[in-house]
This record gives structure tokens, C-alpha cells and sequence, in this order.
């Protein structure tokens, strides 16, 4: 393969023009309307398989003094963080089971983090926990999820198996009026929201798909009492099955290898590959990584978002492909600094991407023995189009005689569903079970999504508000005309490939501002002075993205080849530089987010 880096123009342009012509293939005019939600004829692909049998309640009538939606990471940190502020009578709302969100739900075989553990897993040094691999396994992670809400007292007032249903500002309590699915209407003097921002699953849309006779589930409701085994194989069930898998995002690089072990055949349907690097994943010890002094997770932690956020660092903590890849995460998030040049600088960058990519296909023709499966199996984009993937299992499934790639991106995936199968180019392959690691709708969970009804001061609507002037707060968290309500995501704040991170510091700043309402006999809203003033900084220096997005291979990054709104939705400075603009402001004053009760009131 032509070493990038002595590329010339024209083999810049054919490479350009290799990348559009893949894409084109993949672009589908109905966009993300292609994937049916979980609701309706299919919400049986929802269910719950994890827990014990719901008990029967009496409604929830009382007052707490924070209610928290949302049981993964982002509830429990919250929770975690307004016990140690010292607020009393904090309940989470989950309706899953039990703690853990996405690693609640996600148990399928193979199923690991692909941030390194040591940075991944919040509040180690508060818990002293060491994790046992680099990436952790699934079961570890839900496993520290509950280690961390018991050790916060989280269980004494959580509420599972139960979803929210509204939340209304009532003016004479103060107090924000919450109501559930199990009949629960009590009261609540904050509201955190940390239902994250991908947490309902998603279906393709395939013709057809209610007709077929064999089994289906969903990858992040996996049926073991079909298939047998445990997440880490053993799949004993499909020793006699055809399986087809559907999605080869991050869930798909990780369960083909599993169910290529066990199943009597796989079929992997595949409209897009994936970029599939290293992994290099091992047991570790406390000395591997400095796990030798107090706070040597925050450290590597911070180190670790300080180069993805294209940060100076004077040492790489971690040393993985994410921090080796720093540079081509530009285009990826809203982080690194504005060049002075921008057309050298896009030059410059070009060339790097196609030396990362070309490694990356690289890997495929080494390791994928058959050359028409390798070829299908070779990403034709650039490396931020796509959340990037790391796997020494994956590619080598393929070389496997009971393993057949089926590449659906001439016919825009799968063309229909029979009774017996599925049909591709006209093709029928037959199936026993057919497998959806189509991952989770983006946007369409929260407050923002209008799913949860939030009436704020005077019965105005959040979802009317959105509609008619579009997202505005202070800082992403608070917003006027909404008091005492803080929400947890990545609008108009920051964030990073480490998600947990940036929970834990958006956890941090909901208890702080708790805590000083609590002090100051306040109620937490933002002015529309405050609003507008945060509006022009998120203007300032924003990132022209939406050109490079346009270009990219369809993705919920770009709206399924729509492009991506060009609005100022994410702080333009990268989440290193949010989280100690957050710090400074906290420290200087919360003023200008704190109104007298008696003000409020009037």
C-alpha cells in the first residue's frame, strides 16, 4: 500500500474520491427513520430480563430533597456526589432492575469498555477499587456501578423498575411535582436528569421483519436461555444454528467473535465496516498503572482526557490508540484549538488520516486470509466518522469456514425479511435466530427529547420552549423558567470519548450547585441575561464541523449522511477546558444562578 506520507495531489483526490463513492452507496434518503423504536407492535424487544419480579408498591407520596432520573453512571455519580455535599434524601428513578444503566442492560457475550479501565471506572480513588483488566469486562463495570451506590447509601431511597412520566414546577411547594408509571406523585425540591443520550434501543426498519418465524433479541436484552453460556461464551445453544447478526458498530466488533465460536454457522450482515485497531487488552495490577498514592485515578484520569482534548501533556499515562490517535479526534469533538491557518492545517490533517487509515486497512489485508472478504471488510472514510473500534479477535472470526460476511451496502441493507430468513441482492439466506447489535437512537431520551413532559414556571413546557427558541442554559445545566432543575449531558456544555469522566464532573457541579442553594436559602435559575451570555461564548471560536460531516460515511455522528447542525451545541474550547472553566466559576461565584426563594415566590 503507497506510503500516505509521499501521497501526491492526485492520489489525495482519488483517495477523496474512493471515500465519496463509498459513501454514496451507504447514504439512504429516509436517514434515521430506517430504525424503528422499541414501542408499539415491537416493544416486547424492551422487556426487561434482568429482573426479579416487580413487587408490588404502595404510590410514592412524600417530599425528598432531590430526585434523580436515571440509574447508569450518570444517576449513581450524581447521587454519589450530593451524599458527599452532605443532602439527605436523594432517590433515584431507574427503570431498569437495578444500578448500572447501559452496563445494566448490556451483558452480551464479549461485551468489554473500550476506554481503558483505570479511566474509565469513576470514583476509584473513593472507593479504592483497582480494576483487574485494562478493559474491563462488562460484569466488572456493573459491578463497580453497584459498589459505588452502596457505597453512597444510594439504595435507601431508589426506586427501580419504575419510569417517570412527568415532572411539573409546583410555585407554592417550590418543589418540582414528580410522576411515575407505578403511580408514584411526590414531591421534590431538585431535579437531576441523568438519562443519558443514547438509552433507547433501536430496530431496522426491514420489510418484513414481524414475519419471520426464527428467534430475534436485541443485543442489549441478550436471551441467554435461548443461546445458553455467559458473557464470556460458551454459547452452547447455537451449536446447531444459523445466526445472523445485524450492526458491526462497537456491540457487533464484540459479539461476532463469541457467537463465530459457538454458532453452527454466523452470517454478519454489513453495510459499513468499522475501523478495527489494536486492542492489546491484559491483566493489570496496581503497580502497572500507579495505583500506589491517593488520587492516581484523577491523575491518569485527567491525563488521559487532557490529550484526547488536544491538550498539552508532558507524559501519556495511558498509552493506547486513543491517546496515540489524539490528533484525529479534531474532527471527532469540538476540542483542539483553532489553527491560525486553517487551509494548512486541513492539508496537514488530510494526510495524517490517510496514514492512520491506511494503517487500519493495512491490518485487514494481514489478518483476513480471503482478499473479497478483506476488501469488504476495509473502512473507506476517515477515521472520526465513525466511533473507532479495537478488537485482536474480530477480523481473525472471518477467516473461520463457519463464518460469512454478507456485505448489504449495494442494496442499502437488508432488503426484506421472509418467514425463514433474510434477503440480500436477492439472496435468501436462511436463519434460526437473527441477532440486533443496531446499538441505541441518539437525542431521544430526556428532557430535551420531549418524551418526559417538563412544565417549568407559569405551565410553560420545555419541549414548547425548545421549539420556539432552542436550546438555552446556563452552562448546559440550568435553564430560566425552569428552577431547581439541572441536567446532566452533552448540550451546550462539553464532552469527550470518555463519557464517564465527564459525568463525574457534571455530577460534581449539580451538587455544588445543590449545596450552595441549600446554603443560601435559594432557588437554582439562571437569567435570561446569563443564558444569552453563555450563548455567545458557545458562538465564539465554534468549529465549522459540518462540512467534514457531510463527507462522512453514514453514522448517528452525522445523522445517518445528513450532515450535523453547524449551531453552537457544544463548547467550542473541548471538555479539559469546560471542566476548569466550571471549576473557576464555582469558586469565584454562583451568583448568577441563585434567586432568593422569596423573589421566586413573588
Amino acid at each position: 500500500m503507497t506510503n500516505p506520507a509521499t501521497l501526491s495531489s492526485e492520489e489525495l483526490a482519488e483517495l477523496r474520491r474512493r471515500y465519496r463513492i463509498e459513501r454514496e452507496r451507504r447514504v439512504r434518503p429516509d436517514g434515521s427513520r430506517q430504525y424503528l423504536a422499541a414501542d408499539a407492535e415491537f416493544g416486547y424487544y424492551a422487556d426487561d430480563p434482568y429482573a426479579r419480579e416487580t413487587e408490588e408498591r404502595e404510590p410514592l407520596r412524600d417530599r425528598v430533597d432531590v430526585a434523580v432520573i436515571g440509574g447508569g453512571f450518570g444517576g449513581i455519580l450524581a447521587g454519589a456526589r450530593l451524599r458527599r455535599r452532605g443532602i439527605g434524601r436523594v432517590r433515584v428513578l431507574e427503570k431498569g432492575g437495578d444500578f448500572g444503566g447501559t452496563w445494566y442492560w448490556n451483558r452480551y457475550p464479549g461485551i468489554h469498555c473500550d476506554i481503558e479501565s483505570h479511566v474509565y471506572l469513576p470514583m476509584l480513588d473513593e472507593t479504592g477499587y483497582v480494576p483487574e483488566w485494562k478493559y474491563a469486562p462488562g460484569e466488572e463495570i456493573r459491578r463497580h456501578a453497584v459498589r459505588i451506590a452502596e457505597k453512597f447509601d444510594l439504595y435507601a431511597d431508589a426506586v427501580f423498575s419504575t419510569a417517570v412520566t412527568s415532572l411539573t414546577w409546583d410555585e407554592t411547594s417550590q418543589a418540582w411535582i414528580v410522576t411515575t408509571d407505578r403511580g408514584d406523585k411526590f414531591r421534590a425540591t431538585y431535579v437531576v436528569t441523568a438519562t443519558g443520550t443514547m438509552s433507547e434501543l433501536k430496530l431496522p426498519g426491514i420489510p418484513g421483519i414481524e414475519n419471520f418465524k426464527g428467534h430475534t433479541f436485541h443485543t442489549s436484552r441478550w436471551d441467554y436461555a435461548y443461546t445458553g453460556g455467559t458473557p464470556d461464551g460458551g454459547l452452547t445453544g447455537l451449536a446447531d444454528k444459523r445466526v445472523g447478526v445485524v450492526g458491526t458498530g462497537a456491540t457487533g466488533i464484540q459479539v461476532v467473535p463469541k457467537l463465530a465460536e459457538d454458532a453452527g454457522h454466523l452470517y454478519v450482515f454489513q453495510r459499513t465496516p468499522s475501523t478495527v485497531d489494536v486492542r492489546a487488552n491484559r491483566r493489570t495490577t496496581a503497580r502497572d498503572v500507579g495505583a500506589d498514592h491517593d488520587g492516581w485515578a484523577r491523575e491518569r484520569r485527567d491525563n488521559f482526557l487532557r490529550i484526547t482534548s488536544g491538550e498539552p501533556a508532558e507524559e501519556d499515562l495511558v498509552a493506547d490508540r486513543w491517546t496515540a490517535s489524539a490528533g484525529l479526534l479534531e474532527k471527532l469533538l469540538p476540542s483542539f484549538c483553532r489553527p491560525a491557518d486553517r487551509q494548512a492545517f486541513e492539508a496537514a490533517y488530510e494526510v495524517a488520516d490517510a496514514v492512520k487509515m491506511n494503517e487500519v486497512r493495512a491490518r485487514v489485508e494481514r489478518i483476513v486470509a480471503d482478499a473479497d472478504t478483506a476488501e469488504k471488510l476495509k473502512p473507506w472514510y476517515r477515521y472520526a466518522c465513525k466511533r473507532p473500534t479495537f478488537s485482536d479477535t474480530y477480523l481473525q472470526a472471518f477467516n473461520r469456514d463457519n463464518v460469512t460476511l454478507v456485505d448489504t451496502a449495494d442494496t442499502h441493507g437488508i432488503e426484506r425479511m421472509t418467514e425463514h430468513g433474510v434477503v440480500v441482492g436477492g439472496t435468501e439466506y436462511a436463519l434460526d435466530c437473527l441477532v440486533f447489535a443496531t446499538g441505541f437512537s441518539v437525542g431521544v431520551s430526556g428532557v430535551h427529547s420531549g418524551r418526559l413532559p417538563v412544565n417549568g414556571r407559569g405551565g410553560v413546557q420545555l419541549l414548547h420552549a425548545l421549539a420556539e427558541r432552542g436550546p438555552r442554559s446556563l452552562h448546559g445545566f440550568t435553564s430560566n423558567g425552569f428552577p431547581n432543575l439541572i441536567q446532566l449531558g452533552a448540550t451546550q456544555s462539553a464532552s469527550s470519548v470518555n463519557y464517564t469522566h465527564v459525568l463525574d464532573e457534571h455530577a460534581v457541579h449539580a451538587a455544588a450547585l445543590v449545596a450552595a442553594a441549600e446554603a443560601k436559602g435559594a432557588v437554582i435559575e439562571p437569567s435570561r441575561e446569563a443564558e444569552d451570555a453563555w450563548l455567545a461564548v458557545m458562538a465564539e471560536d465554534a468549529p465549522d464541523h459540518e462540512w467534514f460531516h457531510a463527507e462522512c460515511t453514514p453514522g448517528y455522528y452525522n445523522g445517518e449522511g445528513r450532515g450535523r447542525p453547524n449551531a453552537p451545541l457544544a463548547y467550542p474550547h473541548g471538555a479539559f477546558a469546560f471542566h476548569d472553566l466550571l471549576k473557576r466559576w464555582r469558586e469565584e461565584s454562583m451568583d448568577d444562578v441563585l434567586v432568593a426563594r422569596k423573589a421566586a415566590e413573588a
